[in-house]
């Protein structure tokens, strides 16, 4: 029997689900034709056949969860008699009857059973309500139909990291309609320990963005729950895969469902966010991926992160405050309603949601809903989490210098440095959004400080700190693209106030993009005699030998240089860099007619570029709605000049504009990736 269709041969009674039209009309065929999967605040329809059907004895119940009831509004009857509830009558014969009902735009999303009846006859099936940005009285109502098509609709997308001076981009596959990921979202629910303690309650807050979107973000990391993703910002990956090596949602939640929800192994900042938004688009919450260059970790709530450096350049601790390179989280919209009467509206639209586990919100790792608004104009006492966020994008950074007898010296204060290029995936395109003007003040204007001296007034009573007097001007700079596998050129421009001989300390760090050093790789120390207001350029070499072999699972290489004043020793400048190294190309073609269940084919190739030999090559092939399953080649060395290729045949299987995503992988380059577009049109 097709799941489309309810059947009770005893009794002859057969209600027809219209799969294909309701979920054509509700936007779910993506996902299948085959079961009913709708949308809440818009109507389906039915066709219930019986001998001699009465349309006045038709009643229609529905229900989720554990011990549901209509108080919870976990249980809903329709009737052709109800005026409250009707199921309508849109035409009727001897032998059927065709209805519509809706169920409300404030109904809790998830799995329902739903009980046909008419006289003695009864039938019972499932069907799946989702949020419904397409309707106006839904809480997640998005007014733009192209922003619907990339914020619920689109299945690829752009996810941005690097550094604030060279942004670099990867391709996603969030394939949110894959069929089997909306079962695994709702498992995802339900193994959430809000459901697990009291699962009344939670299937009735179903019905609240808010609340969904705090779980999803909960468990999205496994700190304390079954969640999906470990975490990992260590030096090994073992047991598991490199964050970098994803780029799929679809690959991680199977892999979770598949091994009885243990968490997967590893993820990383734009790993947890992008699993996020591939839920909230299942689920029907509009969703986009936001990378945040320069973004402030500020562990004790007082929107300043402290920084330290020991007088020969380096960082000699690890402080509890930080300054990522880039950081990503995502961004829900919906209204909330939940904030006070007078002012909720004012809060509605973006909210900021991050599922990687930093800080504890309310006892759990999860972060958000936190709206853009609140942190723009810096009102950090809005739920949830404001102050967090507000200091990711516009913290003040100060700068502490550690002596020898363990004294520490102010040498800088910061406040225009953290929160930069703030960057989503732009509509219908894939290029970058700048949305920094969402989230904070331009930078140095008096609206900027007012709106951080509110948020520091509303949260503490601290004093804003300022920035010592600066006699030396410091900027290190690269004339050319610093490519990996080759020495750094770079160059430390110094100008003086005054006359005055200075010792410099330059340093190199490898670093992780949390802002944390994994390993100091070089040093070089000389005496600088500067004139008055006069530029003096300082040459230097990173050599390869020297940091190569640190860079495999880490971001960028921080330069620092410390001068001090030779005549007046406490006097002491800083200036420092974050270089992220340029990778060779990968080359992906694809020839073929784009036509649904039409064969196609890609080619993807790789040629080493360095003189020497590089180990453990490897491609890998995916995209949904175009490959079942990824494609990998073998793992081979290649000389100098050499090439690996992977040649993929496919079949477009659902139609709409899709996405190719190769990567290359190797001891010496890791996760150097490429994408093709591929508009798939009906045979």
């Amino acid at each position: 029997m097709s799941s489309s269709s309810f059947n009770t041969p005893d009794q002859g009674l057969r209600v027809d689900l219209e799969c294909v039209k309701n979920n054509t009309d509700h936007h779910t065929h993506e996902i299948t034709e085959e079961r009913l999967i709708i949308r809440r605040g818009q109507a389906l329809s039915l066709k219930i056949s019986a001998e001699n059907i009465q349309q006045n004895h038709i009643t229609i119940t529905a229900e989720t969860g554990p011990g549901a009831s209509e108080a919870k509004g976990t249980l809903r009857s329709f009737s052709t008699e109800s005026s409250t509830n009707p199921a309508q009558v849109c035409s009727r014969s001897e032998s059927s009857v065709s209805l519509t009902l809706v169920f409300p735009s404030d109904a809790p999303v998830g799995r329902y059973s739903v009980c046909v009846k008419h006289r003695s006859s009864s039938c019972v099936n499932t069907l799946t309500l989702l949020f419904n940005p397409w309707c106006k009285d839904d809480s997640v109502y998005l007014p733009s139909e192209a922003e619907r098509q990339e914020y619920i609709m689109s299945e690829q997308g752009v996810v941005y990291k690097g550094v604030d001076e060279y942004i670099t981009s990867m391709s996603w596959d969030y394939a949110q309609f894959e069929e089997d990921i909306v079962d695994i979202c709702l498992k995802l629910l339900d193994l959430n320990p809000k459901c697990l303690k009291e699962p009344q309650e939670d299937y009735s807050a179903r019905c609240n963005p808010v609340y969904i979107s705090r779980v999803v973000s909960a468990m999205i990391n496994s700190d304390d729950d079954r969640g999906v993703l470990m975490g990992q910002w260590g030096d090994s990956y073992t047991g598991g895969v490199p964050p970098s090596r994803w780029s799929s949602s679809v690959e991680i939640l199977r892999r979770w469902m598949k091994y009885d929800c243990s968490p997967v192994k590893y993820g990383q900042c734009w790993v947890f966010a992008a699993v996020m938004c591939t839920v909230m688009r299942c689920l029907g919450i509009p969703c986009r991926v936001v990378t945040n260059f320069q973004s402030a970790h500020d562990t004790d709530r007082n929107l300043v992160v402290d920084e330290y450096f020991s007088d020969y350049g380096v960082r000699p601790k690890q402080s509890l405050d930080s300054v990522w390179n880039f950081h990503v989280w995502v961004e829900a919209w919906m209204r909330r309603p939940d904030l006070t009467q007078d002012t909720h509206t004012l809060y509605d639209g973006w909210q900021v949601l991050d599922p990687t586990p930093q800080e504890k919100s309310s006892g759990t790792y999860c972060c958000g809903p936190a709206p853009v608004k609140a942190i723009l104009e810096g009102h950090t006492e809005v739920k949830y989490d404001v102050p967090f966020v507000f200091a990711e994008v516009n913290a003040d950074r100060v700068t502490w210098l550690l002596m020898a007898d363990r004294s520490r010296k102010k040498i800088m204060s910061d406040s225009r440095s953290v929160g930069q290029n703030i960057s989503t995936k732009a509509v219908g395109s894939s290029s970058r959004l700048d949305i920094t003007d969402l989230y904070k003040h331009r930078e140095g204007s008096a609206q900027e400080r007012a709106v951080y001296t509110e948020a520091v007034n509303r949260l503490t009573d601290l004093q804003i700190s300022e920035s010592p007097p600066v006699s030396v001007q410091m900027k290190l700079s690269l004339d050319v693209a610093p490519l990996n596998g080759a020495d750094v050129p770079l160059k430390l421009l110094m100008k003086g106030s005054r006359a005055q001989c200075v010792c410099v300390c330059i340093s190199a760090q490898v670093m992780r993009y949390t802002g944390a050093p994994a390993a100091a790789v070089w040093n070089h120390s000389t005496d600088v005699q500067l004139q008055d207001i006069e530029e003096k350029a300082l040459p230097f070499t990173l050599p390869f030998s020297a940091y190569g072999h640190r860079m495999l699972e880490n971001n960028c290489i921080k330069v620092s240089a410390i001068a001090r004043e030779k005549n007046n020793p406490n006097d002491m400048f800083l200036t420092e860099k974050n270089i992220i190294l340029h990778t060779p190309n990968l080359s992906l073609t694809v020839s073929g007619s784009p036509l649904l269940d039409s064969v196609m084919s890609a080619v993807v190739q790789f040629e080493n570029p360095l003189p020497s030999v590089l180990q453990n090559c490897s491609i890998s092939l995916t995209g949904s709605g175009l490959l079942k399953n990824t494609e990998k080649s073998s793992t081979v060395q290649l000389g100098p000049g050499q090439r690996i290729t992977l040649q993929v045949s496919f079949t477009p299987y659902r139609l709409g504009l899709k996405k190719l995503m190769a990567n290359f992988n190797s001891a010496t380059f890791r996760d150097i990736q490429a994408s093709a577009e591929v508009s798939v049109r009906p045979a």
